[in-house]
């Protein structure tokens, strides 16, 4: 089988994760840590970023449902989530951790509550894609070289 149209769709899919705001620069860093003898390596980065942050997750939710809120507690909560996000490069995830952050100092509960629903919708979206992607990645084999999108 010729497995040159499923590494171009693979190509498509990775661009459109970078064009549409899912993923930034440190994506195409962890891709470059890859190799040989390691040629999962990003997907098993991301799968564990999945399974760790699913705590962290529960843990705001948790902290959500009491009254009144502790802004402090959310806050270092959201903090460690923002840098699990950033380290594999999920831009718009990374963004709204900073808007709730951002609600947090101002003590917003409304908007923190705003913020965590799109969080967490921008967060089950990006997993959705990178399964996809890791799919047809382990079909056709990754991708020769990490590049910057275009």
């Amino acid at each position: 089988m010729d497995r040159n149209p499923m590494r171009r769709q693979l190509a498509i899919m990775r661009q459109s994760l970078f064009d549409q705001g899912y993923l930034d620069e440190q994506f195409i860093e962890l891709e470059q840590l890859q190799d040989d003898a390691n040629p999962n390596f990003v997907e098993e980065v991301v799968t564990l970023y999945y399974r760790d942050s699913a705590r962290l997750i529960l843990n705001i939710q948790h902290a959500l449902e009491r009254k009144p809120f502790d802004f402090n507690k959310l806050d270092g909560y959201m903090h460690q989530f923002k840098g699990s996000s950033s380290s594999i490069g999920a831009n718009k995830v990374k963004a709204e951790s900073t808007l709730f952050r951002e609600y947090c100092r101002s003590a917003n509960a409304e908007g923190c509550m705003r913020a965590f629903q799109q969080l967490k919708k921008e967060y089950a979206t990006l997993r959705k894609k990178l399964e996809a992607y890791f799919q047809l990645a382990r079909q056709t084999g990754p991708l020769e070289t990490a590049t910057r999108p275009k």
